[in-house]
């Protein structure tokens, strides 16, 4: 389950990065967001909470 979620959301990190013409105006907000959320994961994983 735990993996399943790391693979999705560094999926969704990279899907985020503000590399098309329209997306460079957001900065670096949903990248930034799902990094955060990213690196939530990771510590609970370590932690063995998941």
């Amino acid at each position: 389950m735990g993996t399943i979620l790391l693979v999705i959301l560094i999926i969704l990190l990279l899907g985020a990065l503000p590399t098309w013409p329209y997306s460079s105006a957001w900065g670096y907000y949903p990248s930034g967001g799902l990094g955060l959320l990213l690196l939530i994961v990771v510590v609970l994983l370590v932690l063995r909470l998941i």
